[in-house]
């Protein structure tokens, strides 16, 4: 179905035909000479330079996002990738860059030009009497003639905003659209790109390496999560996108790197909300000889040198608290923590007795859960949200943990630790379990659970424990949802804010 257009619409598309009509391509295969960008123009403006600045020519390009007319002069606000600058524009100086269509261009500027169309401008810097920094414009072009209108925000007399883009939907849908209009959007991305770029940093600091792994699996592992399955028509076999790439880079470890790390997507079918999307960025890091006791004192040194250097602290205020990443991180065990907040010792309970518990404390449960679904349960019902600063929960029950090595000393347990903070988990780790025998008999346990219908337990994967009898070194591991740092960071509440394009239903175009 062909989609009506608006009357701001259709009055745009005239005025592109009366451009094309006066010889002005509104889309030229034109290379523009950016010599200055908004932003680095009003740090280093130079009040002393004045007269300088006369007799030198700046060049920039960008949208034009607000036009002031005052008769044959006008101010116009340019906004590029790193800000807003004023451009004052006298109509009867104004040119094209080769002087042959002075008149066209006045024109352009009086009557064709729309807010969101892309120019590109030359002139020199100078301060207007109320102190802003501005370009008097001698050649604009045109780049880009925008069709559609942008949302507008209007000031009413009492300082009130109107007509604001902030509806979450539109705004997660239109990215591009909330980019251009809301400037609170771009540092948010600014932030998340810092932040992958120092934690790359910091490994590659280590001697690690960065690698690859597939994102096609014939086996789901790595992880307890309900996969994406879909199908590869030549080799005619179900593949999944993966889960977790935990197994892939144990392999490297087994074939002899001590240190690999990979930053990629992982896909898990299961529910959406304000912390999760379907799709998501995960880091993962095996290091070889090493441990969780390692592993807990490397993360929390990672985080206080990652966080101080994107951030310039390392207390950032998230919702109502200020969560402190350069103090020491909590060490509590799984059981500790439920009986801290629950007042509840299930360290001996059997099956049975933790499902009374769980109905006891009206927890939903479901006959698919085994013992260890049941202790995450309760955990996530009784203490996760009181961990709010940096919390690592350690000692996990076997029956969590089937790619975990088991405690040292405690039996029944297993040598894992998660990190909290602000009620959510962002990394998940383990000294990982590097006995095949024992690893065969944790993936037999996990088909049982699949048996009883867990869409979450783990596939065998027979590759990986003839990896496994090659022999692999003490290993420890780990892996952080980069996507809920980012939230923490940025003090946003909804993963959706911290995406470029979240997941999302359909969109009817009709």
């Amino acid at each position: 179905m062909t989609r009506q257009l608006t009357e701001y619409e259709i009055a745009r598309r005239a005025k592109l035909e009366q451009l094309q009509a006066m010889g002005i391509d509104p889309y030229p295969a034109a290379h523009f000479p950016v010599t200055h960008h908004a932003q680095d123009i009003k740090n280093n403006f130079d009040d002393s330079q004045i007269e300088t600045y006369k007799s030198q020519t700046v060049a920039v390009a960008g949208r034009i996002m607000m036009v002031r007319d005052m008769g044959k002069a006008a101010f116009a606000e340019l906004q590029d990738s790193s800000g807003r600058i004023q451009l004052y524009v006298q109509r009867d100086e104004i040119c094209s860059p080769d002087d042959t269509e002075k008149e066209h261009y006045k024109t352009f500027f009086k009557k064709l030009l729309d807010l969101g169309d892309f120019v590109g401008a030359t002139g020199y810097l100078f301060k207007t009497k109320t102190g802003e920094v501005s370009i008097h414009v001698k050649t604009i072009q045109l780049l880009s003639k925008a069709l559609r209108p942008l949302p507008i925000v209007k000031i009413d007399a009492e300082g009130k905003k109107h007509d604001e883009f902030l509806d979450p939907e539109l705004r997660y849908r239109q990215r591009y659209v909330d980019l251009i209009v809301n400037d609170f959007v771009k540092p948010i991305f600014l932030v998340r790109s810092r932040f992958i770029n120092r934690l790359r940093h910091y490994f590659d600091q280590k001697g690690w390496l960065e690698v690859e792994t597939p994102t096609l699996q014939i086996v789901h592992g790595g992880a307890a999560a309900r996969p994406f399955k879909t199908h590869h028509n030549t080799l005619d076999t179900p593949l999944f996108l993966r889960i977790a790439n935990e197994l892939y880079l144990k392999r490297l470890i087994v074939g002899g790197f001590d240190g690999v790390y990979e930053i990629g997507k992982m896909f898990r079918n299961e529910g959406m909300d304000r912390t999760h999307n379907p799709e998501f960025t995960a880091l993962e890091l095996y290091v070889a000889y090493k441990d969780y006791f390692w592993m807990m004192n490397m993360t929390e040194d990672l985080l206080r040198t990652v966080v101080q250097e994107v951030c310039g602290t390392t207390q950032i205020q998230v919702g109502d608290h200020i969560i402190d990443f350069g103090a020491t991180y909590q060490r509590l065990s799984m059981y500790e923590a439920i009986h801290k907040y629950s007042g509840i010792d299930i360290s001996q309970m059997d099956e049975a007795q933790l499902r009374e518990v769980c109905k006891k404390l009206h927890i939903e449960i479901d006959n698919t859960m085994g013992r260890g679904k049941l202790i995450d349960e309760l955990f996530g019902a009784t203490a996760e949200k009181h961990l709010i600063q940096p919390t690592f929960i350690t000692d996990y029950p076997a029956e969590m943990s089937p790619l975990t090595k088991k405690h040292r000393s405690q039996a029944g347990l297993v040598e894992r630790f998660e990190l909290f903070i602000n009620g959510k988990e962002v990394a998940n780790a383990y000294s990982e379990l590097n006995d095949p025998i024992d690893q065969l008999q944790r993936f037999e346990e996990q088909l049982l659970l699949a048996q009883r219908g867990d869409e979450e337990a783990m596939a065998l994967d027979e590759d990986f424990l003839r990896a496994l009898e090659y022999g692999m070194p003490p290993t420890s591991g780990i892996g952080f949802g980069i996507d809920r740092l980012v939230m923490l960071l940025t003090n946003q509440q909804s993963i959706q804010e911290v995406l470029f394009f979240p997941q999302m239903k359909p969109e009817n175009f009709e």
